[in-house]
C-alpha cells in the first residue's frame, strides 16, 4: 500500500461560513453529490468524532437493500475547525486513508474550496480508478458551487 493524493481546488460565489453550513451538512451532501447517498452514522452531528457513511453507485438511492455494484465509504471526523477545516480519516473496507475540505475567505462574497484525499492502495489500482474518482467529484463539488448562484 502506498499513499496516493487527488485535489481540487474551486472558488464559490458564497461567504465562508455559508459554504460551511451547507458543506458540513452531512445528511443533505447526497443533493450534489454524484450518484451518492450520505448519512451520519453516530449520535453526534458536527465536530471530531462525528461518524458519516456514503454510498457510491448507480443504484445508491435503494442503498442499503441493494448494495451493489457500489461503494461503502466509512469516514470519521478527525478535525473540525469551523468555519474552515474538516479532516476525515476513511476506515472502510475497501476504501482507507484520509480526506479534508479547507474554506479561505477570497473577500466577504465568495470562498476558496480546497478538497484533497489521501487514498491508501496499490499505485496500479489507485491509476486505474483515480480518474472516475477525479472526474465525479470534480462534477459534485461544481454542482455544489452552482447552488449558491
Amino acid at each position: 500500500m502506498r499513499e496516493n493524493k487527488l485535489s481540487i481546488s474551486l472558488s464559490i460565489p458564497a461567504p465562508r461560513i455559508e459554504v460551511w453550513r451547507r458543506i458540513a451538512d452531512w445528511n443533505s451532501q447526497g443533493e450534489w453529490m454524484l450518484q451518492t447517498k450520505v448519512w451520519v452514522t453516530s449520535e453526534k452531528k458536527s465536530g471530531v468524532g462525528t461518524s458519516i457513511a456514503a454510498f457510491t453507485g448507480p443504484l445508491y438511492k435503494f442503498y442499503p437493500r441493494i448494495k451493489s455494484p457500489g461503494l461503502l465509504d466509512l469516514m470519521t471526523v478527525t478535525r473540525w475547525e469551523e468555519p474552515s477545516r474538516c479532516d476525515v480519516l476513511h476506515h472502510g473496507n475497501l476504501l482507507k486513508g484520509s480526506g479534508s475540505f479547507v474554506l479561505t475567505e477570497e473577500n466577504s462574497h465568495r470562498t476558496r474550496f480546497d478538497w484533497s484525499e489521501t487514498i491508501l492502495a496499490p499505485r496500479a489500482v489507485f491509476l486505474l480508478v483515480a480518474p472516475f474518482l477525479y472526474a465525479g467529484v470534480r462534477i459534485s463539488l461544481s454542482k455544489f458551487a452552482r447552488s449558491f448562484l
